[in-house]
This record gives C-alpha cells, structure tokens and sequence, in this order.
C-alpha cells in the first residue's frame, strides 16, 4: 500500500488521485522531479453550484442572465434552473409593481383613504418580495430547491430539469 510524499493519502496507480503528485521512482531524466498536477478542485469553476445558484437572485435580472451567459455555468442544469427561475420571476416582480403603480393612481382618487392603501400594499409587497428574495438566496445556499408556484415550471423547462 503506497501513500502519497505529498499529501499523505493512499495511492493505487503511479500518481496521487487527491493531488496528482507521481508517486515513488525518485527524480526523473534530468534530476528534477515534475511539478505536482494540479488537483481537480484547483480546475474547476471555483464555485460550488449551491453558491452559483444563489448568486443568480442577488442581483436579479443580471445576475440570473451572467450565469446563463459564463461557461461552466451554463452546463449546470441547478444553476441554469435557479438563473431562470430568478429572471422569470424578476420579470414578474417588475410587472408586479407596474400593476401597484396603477392600482396606486387609481386609489387615490378617494382622498385620504386611497393613499393610505397604496401606502400600504407597497409596504406590505416590499417586505414581502425582500424576504422571498432572502429566502431564495438562504435555501439555495444551503442546497434545497424553490420551486415558485408560477415561474418555477417555467424555469424547470427552461433548464431540462
């Protein structure tokens, strides 16, 4: 049973599986022994999918459109459902208050009464798609996956999930 000289961990084969290091035979041609191959993790996006799938809410529109944009990303069907699903349902949240600023002009035609509704409905949706948009970020961090009533089937399609 051979260990690797520069990780410690065990070996089968002529180099390390965990750091890439070529294990036993001393110096090679030359006597200087090659530089370790980098290990896998060291390759790969530098992002876990659970960061890059929250990472598609934090800014919306933007962000949920860079991750369907950059390379390793976009083959990730979790990040592509979570970049979808944040842009559907942005697009939504816009269409939303366009909907509110409407009522809201409509509303205060009844002098005191309308404005303290339209006050109101935007305090109330405010907080609301702050602490969904929180939400979102928080489960898909921690590897679960929100599904939306509306958008999430949609950004399911869109991903191939």
């Amino acid at each position: 049973m051979a260990f690797c000289a520069n990780c410690g961990s065990q070996v089968e084969g002529r180099f390390c599986q965990k750091c890439g290091a070529p294990v036993g035979g001393g110096a090679v041609a030359g006597g200087v022994n090659p530089a370790p191959a980098p290990s896998p993790v060291a390759t790969s996006a530098g992002m876990t999918d659970n960061m890059a799938g929250a990472l598609c809410y934090l800014f919306g529109l933007i962000t949920g459109i860079l991750f369907l944009v950059l390379a390793p990303y976009n083959q990730n069907p979790n990040v592509k459902f979570n970049a979808f699903q944040s842009i559907f349902w942005n697009v939504a949240w816009i269409a939303l208050w366009i909907v509110l600023g409407i009522v809201s002009i409509a509303l205060h035609v009844i002098p005191v009464l309308g404005a303290l509704i339209a006050a109101t409905l935007y305090f109330v949706l405010g907080i609301g798609g702050f602490v969904l948009w929180l939400y979102l970020m928080f489960k898909t961090y921690n590897g679960d996956r929100v599904v939306l009533p509306v958008v999430g089937p949609l950004a399911q399609k869109q991903a191939g999930i």
